[in-house]
């Protein structure tokens, strides 16, 4: 037996500890994608159990095919990471945040994302090194940005008029009270010549009636 060997009663060397394995940027979009999708599941309650919970997470992000060919996760170095995951990117989207406050006129989306980059470092002394776990949550309610970049927010304004074209605007159910209008917009036009029409002929018939009577009485007076 080897004298220097590990497991030699007289050995003082000490075990080299086992190297953790680092995470892939893959490997993090996987597991936002199994903390999403296991959180928002409208089968699983709420109240679940913090061990089960993180096992469905485990679960989905061993499966994922995107990993095909790579060790396995266990479910506490996965809340580990979603962890670390998590503090980083909300510190992120404070600086971003900062960012689009200070965003001045003709500054684009990638000005914005140097500035944040910035504030991130001059507030936690360190680059923020996560970004693709940012882009991952960032339109997700809870990490979601409540201002807009300049370009975003023409985008939007731009999707607005877009959407809802001025010639859609005027097609809608008339109400009460426009029927009535028209109602009377079309009678004071054909309908309206109609009425005179009508009214004319009602007098010749008048006048013709009242001939007839005159005629017939007095042909009754001239007989007595």
């Amino acid at each position: 037996m080897d004298p220097f060997s590990l497991n030699s009663p007289g050995s003082s060397r000490v075990p080299k500890p086992v190297e953790r394995k680092k995470w892939t940027p893959q490997e993090d979009i996987v597991l936002i994608s199994a903390w999403l999708n296991t959180s928002k599941d409208p089968i699983v309650s709420n109240q679940q159990k913090l061990v089960s919970f993180w096992r469905r997470i485990e679960e989905y992000f061993n499966s994922s095919p995107l990993l095909t060919g790579s060790s396995g996760r266990e479910w506490s170095t996965c809340k580990q990471r979603w962890g670390r995951l998590n503090s980083e990117v909300c510190k992120f989207v404070g600086s971003y945040e900062a960012a689009l406050k200070e965003q001045a006129s003709g500054q684009n989306e990638n000005d914005v994302m140097k500035a944040a980059h910035d504030i991130f470092f001059n507030d936690y002394t360190g680059k923020f090194t996560l970004e693709h776990a940012w882009r991952e949550l960032r339109f997700d309610q809870k990490w979601r940005s409540t201002y807009l970049t300049t370009d975003g927010a023409k985008e939007k304004r731009k999707e607005a008029t877009e959407t809802v074209p001025d010639s859609e605007e005027e097609v809608r159910p008339p109400g009460v009270k426009a029927c009535k209008a028209a109602a009377k917009r079309k009678k004071h036009g054909n309908e309206a010549a109609y009425d005179r029409l009508q009214t004319i002929i009602d007098m010749k018939q008048n006048i013709s009636k009242q001939k007839l009577l005159d005629r017939l009485l007095s042909k009754k007076r001239y007989s007595n």
